[in-house]
């Protein structure tokens, strides 16, 4: 028999396993496999292996590929969201695991797959021009939010004080995935990401159907998980969103809550973390 603590150990670890991953199909958890994309231990499997730096970066990061007009027609011509914005969340959650920890060829599958879906997505913006999802400068736009979102939370959860040349190494690293699945161009060090957002800035728009979708990927709880965690989810993604895209997505920034929230957010970070015993 585990003891009481190891009990409540183990389920807290089911109850984050069955959020990520889709058990009614008796998906399971991605292995982490000696033969991955990436050597254990290196700046881009550290990041992605942070569940609350990746919830909260990956919240950032879909709020801002909103904002860009190409990304978004894809999401509203070419998917369910509004009936199934988890299972969205849920299907890049498990991308970012497969390419990131799994083995180097179930890897490539996934971003064979990824291709072959986004070679169908296609169609007309509401101005009358087409859109498809092979687009490069579009896949840039979503490589460099992912990218930035998911530094940002490890390093404000987990590692503030991150060396450079490591930050600059998690670019390198992630820019292998964003290559392989047609993004141009593809940051590799902090600086180029940087001027990247700014350069892909001017292609944003807001609009009613971006405040919508954000406003989905706020209010919307997965199945198990408690109102308090996807609250301070939500608000600690707002807060980490520049503020341009906090006025055209018509979010505020918290302040009253912010600190409550940044703390409580640090407090369940710690909890996942001794969980899934990566203290």
């Amino acid at each position: 028999m585990p003891s009481p603590v190891e009990s409540l150990r183990l389920k807290l670890v089911d109850q984050v396993r069955a959020t990520f991953n889709d058990q009614s199909s008796g998906q399971k958890p991605v292995p982490p496999s000696d033969e991955a994309l990436f050597e254990k231990d290196t700046p881009i499997r550290l990041v992605h292996a942070d569940i609350v730096g990746m919830m909260t970066g990956g919240v950032r990061a879909l709020l801002l590929q909103m904002l860009h007009p190409h990304a978004l027609q894809g999401v509203l011509d070419h998917s369910n969201f509004r009936e199934d914005m988890h299972g969205r969340l849920q299907r890049t959650a498990r991308f970012i695991a497969v390419t990131t920890f799994g083995h180097r060829d179930d890897a490539q599958k996934a971003i064979e797959r990824v291709n072959r879906i986004h070679a169908k997505v296609g169609g007309t913006l509401p101005d009358g021009s087409p859109y498809q999802a092979t687009n490069p400068r579009t896949l840039a736009w979503v490589h460099v939010t992912e990218a930035q979102s998911f530094l940002a939370g490890y390093l404000r959860h987990v590692r503030p004080n991150m060396p450079g040349h490591e930050q600059d190494e998690y670019y390198r690293q992630f820019a292998v995935i964003a290559r392989a699945l047609g993004a141009d161009p593809v940051p590799t060090t902090r600086r180029e990401a940087d001027a990247l957002f700014r350069e892909l800035r001017s292609d944003l728009r807001p609009s009613p159907e971006a405040r919508e979708v954000a406003q989905l990927v706020l209010s919307q709880r997965p199945k198990g998980t408690p109102v308090a965690v996807q609250t301070v989810i939500g608000a600690e993604a707002v807060a980490m969103l520049p503020g341009f895209a906090r006025s055209m997505l018509g979010l505020q920034r918290p302040m009253l809550t912010a600190l409550p929230a940044r703390a409580a957010t640090w407090g369940v970070g710690r909890t996942l973390r001794w969980a899934f015993r990566q203290n």
